[in-house]
């Protein structure tokens, strides 16, 4: 079943073309063009670029990570040998795109479109740094062209550390959003910081990437295989939570690096024939999963983007030609119809506000007692586990242990509860959209165009989606900040205290800590759910109103007839391309 797939994507090309061109024609008719209006047809026109840049740019794999995690070196590893400039400060912050040329090449491309030529020297970090600034223009990215094998099939893209998720650079956001796949490098000296786990939840699992490969490099510094073992458990769990389809491998990228080029591999902690095997698992995995699968990859996201600008522009001109199918003066009731309704909903709006506000205190009120609950028990683990755990799994395992437990607990909470307050929020925007009159519009153009309304369900569907993506954004930290200090000052403590008695004369401190970052997250829920509730308003109301405004405009015009002519023809382009999509599930 999944080869009959598999073949289907692989001859989708023709489809894909057929319809990108039948969508350009529609773009080249004045007429059409005209009765959408100027500001949906360059909306439509966005669409059309960014499917063919999906198209027809190169297989890409973005390799992502914090500072000093050996993404460098995991693409050296990867392409068996030296290509990707490693040690680059990190306040040069530069992106490297590596691809392929016969000839190899570096280049540096600077924000006007200027392209200087470098040398391998020059991308040592303090030559690139001089070399910079004396640049005529800021430098926007190095492009570096080698013949390694792997690079005929795909670009690999090496990203700058991410520490600072605030200020993460936009150059990086670009690269992320048209990724194909991704490498995410973490280290074994520092296993999944807190701050990696949101990047993770923020940035990279909202984009539902359908190959997310998770690297713990350095493995090799660790002091044995089941130090390794225990490690890589816990990231995988942490992924679980968060990326589930992730692939998750520990990995020692310098001594693959090593390895591949002929050079000495000191195997001071004896195992390093672990690290080798799991380094080929990685590799056996991109294979088979990317770069056999690429083309495959690429058409299943172009074929959403197709389907997403035709589901658009389908309700769009379906809710036009009915509108058009009126009578001047029907159309003008509709319009003050909704122009009433507006005050109308906003009162509804006010009127919603306090059963948001009821609802996360509720919310909240039910998570404290969870997270009492869960410290209860938590302090029976604790004294539990000094009687079965050893000394030396206490020293190096405990505080990692007992930070991870409290940040899923606080975590667990919010996931639950953001799921809840978005679909209270998506079933009041429904609600706010019968009472705005788009439901009543739907009724009163399908009278009297004889027409079927789930145009206008598709449309209220869309004006209600497009807003809700931002619905549970911002609910909170992914871990309790206030309870971190409690867990600093069992860190300052750790060396000189046995750690167990130092977290029990804590545990008060984190506990209540805990529960009051939790009350600073629901409330942050609260206003966000507000926030997007207005959104939802709000678009609601202009979708309508421009909507009519085109109706009633394009009413002027003498020759109706030829206008729904004009349309007609555009709703048989647009069925004829989603029949041919429905091939493709």
């Amino acid at each position: 079943m999944m080869e009959d797939v598999s073949l289907n994507y692989a001859a989708a090309e023709p489809d894909i073309e057929y319809i990108q061109t039948s969508m350009r024609a529609l773009l080249a008719n004045s007429a059409v063009c005209r009765i959408l209006g100027e500001e949906f047809i360059d909306h439509l026109k966005e669409w059309d670029k960014a499917i063919m840049k999906r198209r027809t740019e190169p297989f890409s794999l973005v390799v992502l990570g914090d500072f000093k995690r050996g993404k460098s070196t995991i693409i050296n590893a990867i392409l068996g040998k030296s290509i990707a400039p490693v040690n680059v400060a990190p306040e040069t912050f530069t992106i490297n795109s590596i691809s392929y040329g016969e000839n190899p090449l570096a280049e540096a491309v600077l924000k006007n479109g200027q392209r200087i030529t470098l040398t391998a020297d020059d991308l040592v970090r303090e030559k690139l740094e001089k070399l910079m600034r004396a640049f005529p223009d800021s430098l926007d990215y190095i492009d570096i062209k080698d013949n390694a094998e792997l690079l005929k099939e795909i670009r690999i893209v090496d990203t700058p550390g991410l520490s600072d998720l605030d200020c993460l650079d936009k150059q990086v956001q670009d690269y992320l959003v048209n990724a194909d796949a991704i490498i995410y490098v973490a280290s074994a000296l520092s296993p999944f910081s807190e701050s990696e786990q949101l990047f993770l939840a923020s940035h990279i699992r909202p984009m539902s990437f359908s190959k997310l490969y998770v690297l713990v490099n350095m493995i090799d510094a660790m002091n044995s295989e089941e130090d390794v073992e225990k490690i890589l458990n816990r990231v995988s769990e942490r992924c679980e939570m968060i990326c589930p389809q992730a692939f998750v491998y520990g990995v020692s990228g310098i001594d693959e690096y090593r390895r591949k080029i002929g050079l000495n591999r000191p195997d001071i902690k004896g195992f390093q024939e672990y690290y080798e095997n799991e380094f080929l698992k990685f590799e056996m995995s991109l294979k088979r999963e990317i770069i056999l699968q690429k083309d495959l990859i690429r058409t299943q996201r172009v074929l959403t983007m197709l389907n997403l600008m035709l589901n658009d522009t389908a309700a769009r001109i379906h809710m036009i030609y009915d509108m058009i199918a009126m009578d001047k003066k029907k159309l003008q009731d509709l319009s003050e119809q909704v122009n009433s309704e507006c005050e109308t909903v906003a009162d509804a709006l006010e009127r919603q506000r306090p059963k948001i506000l009821l609802s996360v205190v509720e919310m909240q009120q039910q998570a404290e007692q969870w997270m009492y609950g869960f410290f209860s028990k938590l302090r029976e683990d604790i004294y539990e586990s000094r009687n079965t755990a050893s000394p030396e799994d206490i020293e190096k395992y405990f505080y990692p242990y007992l930070v991870d437990k409290v940040g899923m607990a606080y975590k667990k909470c919010l996931d639950i509860h953001a799921e809840a307050l978005d679909e209270m929020i998506i079933k009041m925007g429904k609600e706010l959209s019968h009472k705005l009159g788009i439901s009543a519009l739907a009724d009163d153009a399908a009278a009297a165009a004889g027409t079927d309304e789930n145009a206008f369900d598709s449309l209220n569907m869309l004006v209600t989606q497009s807003v809700m993506n931002a619905a549970g954004a911002g609910e909170g930290d992914s871990f309790p900040s206030e309870a971190m200090s409690s867990f600093k000052k069992i860190l300052k403590r750790k060396r000189t205290t046995d750690i167990i008695d130092t977290v029990l004369e804590n545990y008060d401190d984190i506990r209540n800590n805990t529960v009051k970052d939790l009350k600073k997250a629901y409330k942050v829920m609260e206003e966000n759910a507000i926030q997007t509730l207005d959104s939802i308003y709000q678009m609601q109301v202009d979708t309508s109103r421009d909507v009519l405004n085109q109706a009633q405009e394009m009413a002027e015009y003498a020759n109706s007839e030829a206008m729904k002519q004009h349309l007609g023809n555009a709703v048989t382009v647009l069925d004829d391309a989603m029949k041919i999509l429905k091939k493709y599930g």
